[in-house]
């Protein structure tokens, strides 16, 4: 199994973070499988699984790249920097990617190939600059329109984890983080079932990243400051409308005020409720003033958002309107 050595003031100044960059590598992973966790990844696969190989057969020396630095038990590492912690944007973590000499990423291809590589990338220097173009087509097609969604769930999941930290302590987060995680005390964190050597990480930067793809995760590392657990979300991307609040809760809290609290099944922000109901800014925030003073929903900070999310009293309220 691999295993990491971490100190306890680095497992305490470690950050759950959103990365565009992990979720559009994560959508490029899910493409090249072609294989589905659920319906809601079958429907983006069939939205854009064909002009993804159509993408690949025009250019085959980008398709012989990836199809190289997706090994069997090891990604290039090239491929996968890890998140900086900044909330910086997809084309700033993307060009760390361009930046990288060609020269270490064929090597790095000989190790996640496990042998030599084809004579279609021998002695190229642009294949860096090559897995750039193709995830930034995979971002731009196929992530960025539905990135508010996406972004809304990653940050649910970080709100979760948060509160679970809050109620367990470390070993109940890492314990359930992804399969082959789980926190073997004596500050040691088992990071996946592969039998590599251990890693001494205290004193280096430390995040764990979720991603909407679910059976998919990995590990990087810019050695020796910072590392990354990127991981599958707990809640499947699924597209579905919101759902309409019950009529008695209507009449009970408002129509307004009772959708907003139907909607928040799932931590969501300020920005994303106007979007959702329609409502202005200013009518947003006093239904949510409201609720927060009735303790029916909380707040929690998630990165640069404020997220709202129904308090178990909350869940009661809406449960009961909707049985009756």
């Amino acid at each position: 199994m691999g295993w990491w050595q971490i100190n306890a003031d680095t497992l305490a100044g470690s950050r759950f973070v959103v990365s565009p960059l992990a979720e559009t590598f994560a959508g490029l992973r899910l493409l090249h499988s072609g294989t589905a966790s659920h319906p809601g990844e079958r429907a983006w696969l069939d939205a854009h699984l064909p002009a993804y190989r159509r993408h690949l057969e025009r250019d085959p020396v980008t398709a012989a790249t990836i199809r190289a630095g997706l090994g069997r038990s090891w990604t290039a590492d090239f491929l996968t920097p890890p998140a900086t912690g900044e909330d910086t944007g997809f084309e700033t973590e993307v060009a760390r990617i361009r930046e990288v000499p060609g020269a270490d990423a064929r090597a790095q291809l000989l190790v996640s190939l496990r042998g030599p590589l084809p004579d279609l990338l021998r002695g190229r220097d642009d294949l860096p600059e090559r897995a750039a173009d193709l995830i930034t087509y995979v971002w731009t097609s196929a992530i960025r329109p539905y990135w508010d969604r996406r972004r809304r769930v990653l940050e649910a999941d970080v709100v979760a984890r948060t509160a679970r930290l809050s109620q367990g302590g470390w070993a109940a987060v890492l314990d359930g983080l992804r399969p082959g995680t789980r926190w073997l005390g004596e500050s040691r964190f088992q990071v996946n079932t592969h039998e590599y050597p251990p890693r001494e990480i205290s004193g280096a930067q430390l995040f764990f990243v979720p991603v909407t793809p679910q059976g998919i995760g990995w590990v990087a590392w810019e050695e020796p400051h910072r590392y990354a657990v990127v991981y599958p979300c707990s809640g499947a991307l699924a597209e579905t409308g919101p759902a309409c609040a019950p009529a008695s809760l209507g009449a009970l809290l408002g129509p307004a005020r009772a959708g907003v609290l139907v909607l928040l099944d799932s931590p969501l922000s300020t920005t994303q409720l106007v979007a959702l109901t329609g409502q202005g800014l200013g009518s947003v925030g006093r239904h949510l003033k409201v609720l927060l003073d009735s303790r029916l929903v909380q707040r929690r900070r998630a990165g640069r958002s404020v997220l709202y999310y129904r308090t178990p009293a909350g869940e009661v309220v809406v449960k009961a309107a909707q049985a009756s």
